[in-house]
């Protein structure tokens, strides 16, 4: 379970019902109940996620920028009857969550990063820094909230980094979606190629507890955990100034494509909140009960 943490990811409830959920399931509004995923009656479990990250930052080869502000990561997830399955070393096994977008369509959601331009004394954001957006390549797959700490990912996110400069254009990106850079953050220990070492990350505080209105759903909480990836290589710029003449100026500048080993994403005091129910009827019983 110490995978969910580190996933801070998820999604909330339909509003079906008046006011936004409470208690357990603050933050849960935007979760797709009604989606046909999540009402098929062949799933064994669906439930509802939010996370909140609220530090870190990543290391692009030399460059290396903190998250200034806290991201949210939303989705409903399922795993339906004899559903895929990963085996870890120990010979445990955890089930491996298909993810269904909110209702709002934002999986990820994050404010925008004011990156200095390397060489350049950044005192002019925007012309002599690049304000950079990390946006969803794609959906999030492979969730495996019940690795319980395994070195192991707990999700794979696809992102692509949108560079927004005067000279460099409106459609500057490092990453795209049919080559996205790809997220693989776990609870438990990296294994990166050199020159990159392994590095640990932390499950955080683990509660568990029944929904507070006796429904069936199972509330799972993670508060302080750290997520890390180091193994991911980073690809080079693409649409950047007119007709992507300027793609090389951000390759060399960045030091762009970056070699697995040579890049790094931390996700630190990440907060996330998980509620689970073999029943989607049951599931939108319980949050509907705390709306206000």
């Amino acid at each position: 379970m110490g995978t969910l943490a580190l996933v801070a990811t998820v999604a909330s409830p339909s509003a079906a019902a008046s006011g936004q959920p409470t208690g357990p399931y603050t933050g849960m509004g935007t979760c797709p109940t009604s989606s046909t995923q999540m009402q098929d009656p062949n799933q064994a479990v669906v439930g509802c996620t939010v996370a909140t990250i609220g530090g870190g930052g990543f290391t692009v080869g030399s460059t290396q920028v903190n998250f200034s502000s806290p991201m949210t990561v939303s989705f409903g997830v399922t795993w339906a009857k004899g559903g895929p399955t990963v085996t870890f070393p120990d010979k445990s096994t955890a089930e491996l969550f298909s993810t269904v977008s909110p209702t709002d369509g934002k999986e990820l959601q994050s404010s925008p990063l004011d990156v200095p331009i390397p060489g350049l004394s950044n005192f002019w954001p925007g012309v002599t820094s690049a304000i950079v957006l990390i946006e969803p390549a794609g959906p999030i797959t492979n969730f495996a909230p019940l690795s319980a700490g395994e070195n192991y990912p707990i999700f794979q996110l696809p992102i692509k980094l949108h560079l927004l400069n005067a000279f460099l254009g409106l459609s500057c990106y490092i990453g795209s979606d049919s080559a996205p850079i790809v997220l693989s953050p776990t609870a438990g220990t990296t294994s990166p190629p050199p020159p990159n070492q392994p590095v640990k990350g932390s499950t955080g505080t683990i509660s568990i507890g029944r929904d507070p209105n006796g429904f069936g759903d199972t509330v799972v909480g993670f508060a302080n955990a750290t997520l890390n990836d180091n193994a991911l290589p980073v690809p080079g710029a693409n649409g950047c100034g007119l007709f992507g003449s300027a793609n090389w100026i951000v390759n060399l500048l960045f030091g762009l494509p970056s070699a697995a080993g040579h890049n790094a994403i931390t996700l630190s005091s990440v907060t996330t909140d998980l509620a689970v129910d073999s029943s989607d009827s049951d599931l939108i019983n319980a949050i509907n009960a705390t709306r206000k």
